[in-house]
């Protein structure tokens, strides 16, 4: 199934602004955090969580929270994907693949996961 999620990057900012560090807390583990070095990542990562949680057929919420949900970067910084070992099994994931990108102030991610 896909899912598909586009952020504003400025939205991401003024929380990042108004709440610091606890703005990306709530929705990045520590390790996430640590790959952020521009907002636009932050967003970025918003937006694959959100389309990651689409690609169930959930959204974020009850069966699936962001933190339910990792991103990674490749040796070459490529993003990858995965969900938490109980989501996978609950939603018979095989595999999952991720594509994020901005411009103009938009950051939109798209999730392709392959049951099993």
């Amino acid at each position: 199934m896909i899912g598909i999620d586009i952020t504003s990057i400025n939205r991401i900012e003024r929380m990042y602004e108004k709440f610091g560090i606890k703005a990306y807390e709530k929705f990045l583990s520590q390790k996430e955090i640590l790959l952020v070095k521009k907002v636009e990542t932050a967003a970025g990562f918003w937006a694959a969580k959100e389309a990651a949680s689409k690609a169930l057929g959930t959204g974020i919420g009850k069966e699936c929270s962001f933190h339910d949900i990792k991103i990674k970067k490749s040796k070459l910084g490529a993003p990858k994907i995965k969900y938490k070992k109980s989501i996978r099994k609950k939603f018979k994931i095989k595999k999952s693949y991720l594509s994020i990108t901005h411009d103009q102030g938009f950051a939109i991610a798209v999730v392709n996961n392959i049951k099993k």
